[in-house]
């Protein structure tokens, strides 16, 4: 007696076997294949979508900011020029004329302690044609230079209020102290300062002004005359306070001569007995300026003096600085 037993009966043979092996193998072949296209797919898509450059959204990690040009033109983009770095002028050890007044800048320069610590940092050295050590300050910047030229006697602060207020303006302004002054080297001979004037053009001419205005004060104007026609910056304005036509053996007639910019003549009557109005007269008469102005001062005061303590100060100062501004602008 056969006892029954739960066996599947085979639907097909071995062969139906083998061949159905065969297509789930093909099946899931391609499903692996079709996988493995996607994940590759989504891997290139997840590079090419980076997290956003946090300083510009717009612009994804590793990339710049370089706008989207054609590859000719990418050629030629440049960085931007960068500024002319003009050196300075190496600090110099001499015998100053003032000891006593003499204090030294953070950068080594010798500086008139009459000049206040904020504007110590802008002393320089300045050297003469015959060697001779200048203090000097250089104030602001620009193409349109400044030469402030002090009277005999005074110092490198004589015209430092005007000068701080016309490099606020946009100037570049050169105040020098002539020989046997201040900080600047003694020598004991105050004849040759015609060449304290040329030395203080030059360093405006090396700080990259392209034109120059005029002024000094005493002696200070006549040598900004003589030294002014001699140099190559064109010259764009003139201003004389109490100067002599003739100082020592400088005659600045010849210079003034040349001079067809606007100039300003400024004197006080009494000063020095009346001698200084002589002067000024000259200089204005012999002026080669078409528009050219003579200021009387009432104040009896010389130079620099006559804006800083004469009663009406405040306007000549107002004046001279309006005049200059006129010149160069």
């Amino acid at each position: 007696m056969f006892t029954l037993k739960n066996v599947s009966t085979p639907l097909y043979s071995h062969k139906d076997k083998a061949v159905e092996w065969r297509l789930k193998q093909g099946i899931w072949g391609s499903i692996c294949i079709t996988l493995l296209f996607l994940l590759i797919t989504a891997a290139l898509a997840g590079c090419a979508i980076a997290p956003a450059n946090p300083d510009n959204p717009s612009i994804p990690n590793g990339e710049t900011s370089t706008p989207n040009l054609p590859d000719e033109e990418k050629e030629t983009v440049s960085p931007p020029a960068e500024e002319a770095n003009i050196p300075s002028n190496p600090p110099v050890e001499y015998k100053t004329a003032w000891p006593d007044l003499t204090v030294t800048s953070s950068s080594g320069h010798l500086v008139n302690s009459c000049v206040p610590d904020s504007l110590r940092d802008k002393a320089t050295t300045l050297t003469t044609s015959d060697g001779v050590h200048l203090s000097a300050l250089v104030l602001g910047s620009g193409t349109k230079g400044v030469l402030l030229a002090h009277e005999q006697g005074y110092n490198i602060c004589s015209f430092l209020d005007m000068g701080v207020e016309l490099a606020d303006h946009g100037y570049l302004v050169v105040i020098p102290e002539y020989r046997d002054h201040g900080a600047s080297q003694s020598t004991g001979d105050t004849q040759p300062i015609d060449l304290d004037a040329d030395a203080a053009l030059s360093e405006l001419a090396r700080l990259g002004a392209e034109r120059v205005f005029l002024a000094g004060a005493s002696c200070g104007g006549s040598t900004a005359i003589i030294a002014g026609v001699r140099q190559e910056l064109p010259i764009e304005g003139l201003i004389i306070l109490s100067s002599p036509a003739q100082c020592g053996s400088h005659d600045a007639i010849p210079g003034v001569k040349e001079i067809k910019v606007p100039s300003l003549f400024v004197f006080s009557p009494g000063d020095y007995g009346g001698s200084i109005e002589k002067h000024v007269r000259q200089l204005y008469k012999a002026s080669g300026a078409a528009d050219k102005t003579l200021i009387v001062d009432k104040s009896g005061y010389h130079g620099t003096d006559m804006y800083h303590r004469g009663e009406e100060g405040e306007k000549l100062r107002s004046e001279l600085i309006s005049f200059i501004k006129a010149a160069l602008d």
